[in-house]
């Protein structure tokens, strides 16, 4: 009775994965390694670019007698397509096989492909409730342009899941009890447009530099959220007259972990509205540099005090809210949308249950 009262805790831990666009990696990544292999939403996909730049992400499984196509199996990337290592039979992105070895290519051979948008070099691709295809997309890539640096990585897989992660969007308590901020201040009410969740805050922080300069950071963020694996935050820095953007992406695994990626990116700062250590005298590459380094330090300071907490929590479905918990039962409503399996007399934690048991 014991063994199954805990089973049961464990299985409670599991939620469904939520409808929507998830990051797979960097267009980047997937042409060094030629082609990636990871569990993403409890399935086992690969990635590969052909060569005209086209993109694949498709189910990890050769639809002719199962074997594994990643390259751990020997699968491998040639002349574009992707090739089975048991028997040689080779998929163009569209998932369509064109070649084996020693027979001509059967129609059916096709694998399981998922949808994919890129922004900026990362890749997304979509999971369906059932399978379904895409019912909403991801914004245009953001304004860019050479003044704007390169986009920097930070990866990290905790047990947890994207909507607990999210809900930060709309939690501007935590930001002051978990993270020290001062002057948190909402600047505008958290709307909701179809898909798109927006919050707009200011705040302060008081940051050591370099263990030797106290400085305090004026900010306005506003944060753009397309379902529960996709965040964009543009970050305007008043004091030092800087724009920096962050992507918040986080990705289910199997169930129970997740993957979060930090991308951040940072404009140059050409005419600093006041001096840091000195920055006007450094030339203006290293000064964007060295500013991204001291932005993603404290980025990932903070991001690491949430992952304590994340990895811990339990979802409530029905949290004891007070009136500094602000816009909450918003963004829950928000979420609702993502679960298109959802009855309306159920809540998350039933959903859970069902689909678990």
């Amino acid at each position: 009775m014991q063994a199954s009262q805990t089973e049961c805790n464990d299985l409670s831990l599991l939620f469904p994965f939520p409808e929507g666009w998830y990051f797979v990696a960097s267009r980047q990544a997937i042409l060094k390694e030629n082609h990636i292999q990871k569990t993403w939403l409890g399935v086992q996909i690969v990635a590969w670019s052909d060569d005209e730049g086209r993109i694949c992400v498709a189910e990890s499984v050769c639809p002719h007698m199962g074997s594994d196509l990643g390259p751990a199996a020997g699968g491998q990337v040639r002349n574009g397509c992707l090739v089975c290592p048991f028997h040689g039979f080779e998929y163009d992105t569209s998932g369509q096989c064109v070649a084996t070895p020693f027979a001509p290519a059967p129609r059916s051979a096709k694998l399981k492909v998922f949808e994919t948008r890129e922004l900026l070099g990362l890749v997304f691709a979509w999971w369906g409730s059932n399978g379904r295809s895409s019912q909403w997309n991801l914004p245009e890539d953001p304004p860019t342009g050479p003044d704007w640096g390169e986009l920097e990585f930070r990866a990290m897989q905790f047990p947890g899941h994207p909507q607990e992660t999210t809900e930060n969007a709309v939690d501007l308590v935590h930001l002051r009890y978990v993270h020290g901020y001062n002057n948190v201040s909402r600047t505008a009410p958290v709307s909701v447009n179809s898909t798109c969740l927006k919050s707009c805050f200011d705040f302060r922080r008081t940051q050591t530099i370099a263990g030797m300069m106290s400085f305090q950071f004026d900010v306005s963020a506003v944060t753009y959220v397309f379902g529960l694996g996709y965040s964009f935050v543009q970050i305007y820095e008043r004091s030092l007259g800087m724009d920096s953007r962050l992507w918040v992406l986080a990705t289910p695994v199997d169930g129970r972990l997740i993957d979060l990626v930090l991308v951040g990116q940072l404009r140059e700062m050409r005419k600093p509205k006041r001096p840091v250590i000195g920055m006007r005298f450094i030339p203006l590459n290293l000064r964007t540099k060295i500013m991204g380094k001291i932005i993603a330090s404290v980025q990932k300071r903070d991001v690491l005090q949430d992952v304590a907490i994340w990895s811990r929590k339990r979802y409530r479905p029905h949290p004891r809210l007070c009136r500094s918990d602000g816009e909450i039962a918003v963004y829950r409503r928000y979420c609702q949308q993502f679960y298109p399996d959802l009855d309306s007399g159920q809540d998350l934690q039933e959903l859970r249950s069902v689909r678990v048991s």
